[in-house]
């Protein structure tokens, strides 16, 4: 499958090229380590196509994530578009169970995130950290400071509830 020609299709609209995209995924059709080369030169809107594809992957089966990606989807948290960061942190929150030698990156650019002033961001961004804290790693005590204290300047509760306290 060629990459460029799928995001390139003009009489596809970018759900349906996530969705074809994710499919092969998800058939082993393609690499993710194709899709990461290709994305990392490729615009935004693209790009963020591209991590969305990965981040459907993710939800559906997180295997097919692996370190490289879990990397590429942590250093795009510090990206400027906001869709590159609530997709990356949405396959973070899928797979942190699977690379928990890894989340320090991750924790802290996701602390970040969440004083973005985007609603899906910060939503995002919660979703990851709550799964994180589930994992009740070596991170908990220092996150759980974190979080009762992001809660108490968050105004909205659909954001607060992905965020455990305890």
């Amino acid at each position: 499958m060629n990459l460029d020609e799928l995001m390139n299709n003009k009489q596809l609209k970018t759900k349906e090229k996530t969705e074809i995209l994710s499919r092969y995924i998800l058939n082993r059709e393609i690499k993710v380590g194709d899709i990461i080369d290709f994305a990392e030169t490729a615009k935004d809107p693209v790009k963020a196509a591209c991590i969305e594809s990965l981040e459907y992957a993710s939800e559906k089966e997180p295997a097919v994530i692996n370190k490289a990606c879990f990397a590429f989807a942590v250093k795009n948290l510090k990206a400027k578009a906001p869709r590159i960061k609530w997709e990356s942190a949405r396959i973070i929150g899928n797979t942190a169970y699977l690379f928990t030698d890894d989340l320090k990156d991750a924790i802290k650019n996701l602390l970040e995130n969440t004083g973005h002033e985007g609603t899906v961001v910060r939503w995002s961004s919660a979703f990851a950290l709550g799964e994180i804290i589930k994992l009740k790693t070596n991170y908990n005590k220092e996150l759980t400071d974190e979080i009762k204290k992001i809660c108490v300047k968050e105004e909205k509760n659909s954001i607060k509830k992905y965020m455990p306290t305890q």
